[in-house]
């Protein structure tokens, strides 16, 4: 017969057994969110995290990158594809620092993503162990928060904090750093999970005041020459529709930053045009001609703006934005509204009169035709060596504008931009605030896993391609159908372009000398070839395009051939240049 002591061991055991570990509990608050893809890498400090992943197999996708700045771009690739929030995880040290450009990026284009990385144990912090940096202190300036869990009983709490903050609001990055002894030690009770709707102290605006609306409406209203921007928020809190509905009732002029490009239609007939310093002619010089701007979830980046003084210093703002920090920052509002861009338009736009303004887009379009003639002839005139714009237009027309088109930074980034004719939400997915070189191959692989449905085409500089190149070897072991374009010019092009504009032809350090691209793809399992001449092109693109699984063009394209229009830096965007 078991004495007093032995049985109050076995509850103890029992009792004990009830409860999960930290490791086990990330497990399960992922599931609670709905996670169903993580992009990561694994390493000491993080292993018992993977070891709790293996049992989680049949619930949770593992995407195994090839470098852990992959991992991040990847979580923002998925993220903006499918509108859910990003998840990333990497171990300490080099794994977290690895991380941090992708985390940076996401907080400047307002992406949602939770990255988690393993620290060592609690009782080595400060003490320099093997692989320990201060993750906390190196990320918070590129966090909406980040937090480090020493006690696995703070899991649950704090994933659901991370969550809510990562979607709330002007959404952005959220970083969680686990110590090695809280992921392996049991939780003390048993695991429970509440979704956070609100934290004290922190209360976003999603439904803007109706004072604030009133006085939007009457200016757009009594406007003669009203001109919208339509940014990035647009496409962030799904607002299409509403936003579509303001444009055609009022029938305003629109134009588009570049990062909300696919908010409207290319064949929208108030479509115009995006803006910024490689925009298009007419958005750009029109914003010194309409009475009132009409600005919404954009903030006035200095890409769009030029010099911030001289833009539309004639027009009355009115400014719909989600962060209250982005009113009156750059530019004066008029009449801030600020809110979610859904609510706000819900509101708006029944106070909207009926307007019909051809006179007023006509001068759009009369500026449209001048720029017609001066660039994009002349890109697509099809003489001399290829040009990129004839590759972007090419699979626009081969892919009907509604593929999924990842691009990375550079001249064909702002080709792409132009002569890319998206006609479906969601379909420009680039590195806009940040600008970095090597987003491109994760972010696409990324795109795919978010929205797996849909032809995800990348094209990539031959610089850019080289700074996360081993992403061939994620694309080939997951097996995920990306369609790669390399637009080569042997050049970083976009920095030889301004030597050459600014420098005096003084080209330092902008040349490249490339490895053969298709023999590398292969090396990863991954078909290919290169196309050189113009007779070959359209055959090529539908060889790539008609692939059952992952293909990499590699295009040779003019090597000194510069993007046009132009707004030089720190000028007004009336001087933007056509040649």
């Amino acid at each position: 017969m078991a004495t007093t002591a032995e049985i109050m061991e076995e509850k103890k055991v029992e009792s004990k057994a009830e409860f999960i570990s930290g490791s086990q509990a990330l497990m399960e608050c992922f599931l609670k969110e709905g996670v169903d893809t993580i992009f990561g890498y694994p390493g000491g400090a993080i292993m018992p995290i993977y070891d709790a992943l293996y049992d989680y197999m049949d619930r949770i996708e593992h995407i195994l990158v090839r470098h852990e700045q992959g991992a991040s771009h990847a979580a923002e690739g998925y993220a903006r594809s499918s509108g859910k929030v990003g998840v990333c995880m990497a171990t300490s040290g080099p794994g977290a620092t690895n991380l941090v450009t992708g985390i940076a990026d996401a907080i400047i284009d307002c992406t949602p993503m939770v990255a988690i990385t393993g620290q060592v144990a609690s009782n080595l912090l400060g003490t320099d162990a093997f692989q320990e940096t201060d993750v906390i202190g190196i990320t918070a300036p590129v966090c909406k928060w980040n937090y480090q869990i020493v006690d696995p009983n703070e899991i649950p709490e704090i994933l659901a904090k991370a969550f809510y903050i990562a979607r709330a609001g002007k959404p952005g990055p959220v970083l969680i750093d686990i110590t090695k002894d809280a992921q392996i030690a049991l939780m003390n009770k048993p695991f429970e999970y509440k979704k956070v709707e609100g934290l004290p102290g922190y209360h976003p605006r999603k439904v803007p005041k109706l004072e604030q609306v009133q006085k939007a409406a009457e200016l757009i209203n009594n406007a003669k020459k009203p001109y919208i921007l339509v940014g990035h928020g647009v496409l962030i809190s799904e607002a299409m529709e509403e936003f579509r509905q303001l444009v055609e009732q009022a029938d305003i002029p629109v134009g588009s930053t570049l990062l909300g490009l696919s908010a409207l239609s290319i064949d929208h007939p108030n479509y115009m045009g995006w803006l910024g310093m490689h925009g298009m002619y007419a958005p750009n010089v029109m914003t010194d001609e309409c009475d009132v701007l009409i600005a919404i979830g954009m903030r006035f980046d200095d890409r769009v703006t030029g010099d911030a003084n001289l833009f539309a210093k004639q027009a009355k703002i009115v400014h719909i934005e989600v962060d209250p920090a982005e009113i009156d920052k750059i530019k004066r509002a008029d009449a801030p509204v600020v809110g979610d861009a859904k609510e706000a338009l819900k509101l708006l736009n029944p106070l909207i009169e009926k307007k019909e303004r051809a006179a007023w887009k006509q001068e759009f379009r009369d500026l449209e035709q001048a720029e017609y003639e001066a660039v994009t002839a002349r890109d697509l005139k099809g003489e001399g060596k290829i040009k990129m714009a004839e590759v972007v237009r090419m699979v626009s027309d081969k892919t009907k504008g509604e593929a999924c088109v990842v691009v990375d930074v550079g001249q064909h980034q702002m080709v792409t931009a132009r002569y890319y004719d998206f006609k479906k939400p969601h379909s420009y997915i680039a590195s806009g605030g940040l600008g970095t070189m090597g987003f491109a191959l994760p972010a696409a692989f990324g795109a795919k896993m978010g929205a797996p449905d849909r032809e995800v085409i990348t094209f990539i500089g031959d610089g850019c391609f080289q700074m996360t190149i081993q992403e061939l070897g994620t694309i080939a072991q997951k097996g995920l159908p990306v369609k790669i374009i390399i637009l080569n010019n042997n050049f970083l092009g976009m920095v030889r372009q301004w030597q050459q504009l600014f420098f005096e032809r003084r080209y330092s350090f902008v040349e490249l000398q490339n490895p053969d691209f298709i023999t590398i793809a292969k090396g990863f399992g991954i078909p290919g070839h290169k196309c050189e001449e113009r007779g070959d092109l359209s055959s090529s693109l539908d060889t790539l395009l008609n692939s059952e699984g992952s293909y990499l063009l590699e295009v040779v394209v003019e090597k000194e051939e510069n993007v046009f229009p132009m707004v030089p830096a720190g000028t007004s965007v009336s001087e933007i240049r056509l040649k």
